[in-house]
């Protein structure tokens, strides 16, 4: 005789609800960051011990003074180079890998990028123009650590508006893909004018490409000082808001009947979301694969539901791209290769591997 067992409404909904952040994986996360601020800071063309760099950033700590054993001109090269850079990394592929998380949540797409909406169009145009209208030599050399961050931040921004106003266009109804048409359309726009300007301008083509293909570099904690509020008030808005993507997963009909409104959360999502990536774009230029890989690894190891999502890809996105730089500046040292060549050649053959393991996930 076959035994029919029943669950109670409760104990249905509790089964359902998806599972939250476990201890382990902040742990692993938070590991992982400081890994990757010690790696940034110990490797390099004058590599220091590991112990004695860990030990010169707990210095750095109030109240705290251990002899780490590094010589002064060591210390200025923890302290004044190569910690700036490192944390400009964890910031900027923080704010990428957030963003995409975000961006796949809203759009209910784990193929979302934080340049789905025309961001990289938009700042990669506002750079070319700034920098073939300065070109000159010297005169181009002083112009661009002043006028090219504010320019490609101007420029994400503006193109992101234009996309909102021309979905907009659709009434009341509009759906999240008329969002990603319209990003589609500007970015088609805002490209072709950017080819235009290089093909006009032939000479300035090496350093509009140089920036296109990103870079960490900085001399000290200018550019991090930049980007923090906007990683903190972006890390703000979106984590206070990750519950409301799991609802946004089965509907917006199901969602309004459970007192969200669909339209409003999406939108703010967005804005903080392209905020931090217009930043991140301004700070280190066009750096790709950190908003798709990290977010869709995160959700295929530790969960499906965005209260996990979120904060680990904020974290390990961190880590990936400190470590990055690492590969970056030391596997053909002197030379420099462009970060964003490394995040395409570690994150192409990776994603690969994460669609073959994840079909069943994206069908």
């Amino acid at each position: 005789m076959r035994q029919v067992i029943t669950r109670s409404p409760a104990r249905r909904t509790a089964e359902a609800r998806p599972a939250g952040l476990r201890p382990g994986w902040l742990l692993a996360g938070l590991a992982a960051v400081l890994a990757a601020l010690v790696a940034g800071v110990s490797l390099g063309p004058v590599s220091l011990p590991p112990g004695s760099v860990a030990v010169e950033l707990l210095n750095l700590l109030p109240g705290v003074r251990v002899d780490s054993g590094l010589t002064e001109r060591e210390i200025a090269i923890v302290t004044e180079l190569r910690l700036p850079r490192a944390v400009l990394g964890l910031l900027v592929g923080g704010l990428l890998a957030l963003a995409g998380g975000a961006y796949q949540g809203v759009f209910r797409n784990p193929l979302a990028d934080p340049y789905l909406l025309g961001v990289a169009a938009g700042a990669g145009f506002a750079v070319t123009v700034v920098i073939t209208a300065g070109v000159g030599g010297q005169a181009v050399m002083a112009v661009l650590p002043v006028t090219v961050p504010l320019a490609a931040f101007v420029g994400a921004i503006g193109a992101v508006g234009l996309t909102y106003l021309l979905g907009a266009s659709g009434g009341r109804n509009r759906s999240p893909a008329t969002l990603i048409l319209a990003g589609v359309a500007v970015s088609a726009f805002l490209s072709a004018g950017q080819t235009y300007l290089l093909q006009r301008n032939a000479e300035s083509i090496q350093q509009v490409y140089a920036w296109l293909l990103g870079r960490l570099a900085t001399a000290g904690w200018h550019d991090v000082r930049l980007v923090l509020p906007y990683f903190l008030l972006t890390a703000v808005v979106v984590l206070l808001h990750r519950r409301e993507l799991d609802v946004l997963s089965v509907g917006d009909d199901e969602a309004t009947s459970l007192g969200l409104h669909p339209q409003r959360s999406r939108y703010l999502l967005i804005a903080a979301a392209s905020l931090g990536t217009a930043a991140a774009v301004s700070a280190s230029g066009l750096i790709g694969f950190v908003g798709i890989i990290v977010p869709h690894a995160v959700r295929l190891l530790a969960g499906s539901s965005y209260r996990v999502i979120l904060p680990l890809s904020m974290l390990f996105g961190g880590a990936f791209l400190a470590l990055t730089d690492v590969v970056a500046r030391t596997a053909a040292a002197p030379e420099e290769i462009p970060i964003g060549v490394v995040t395409a050649l570690l994150g192409g053959p990776f994603f690969v591997l994460v669609l073959r393991s994840a079909r069943r996930v994206l069908e």
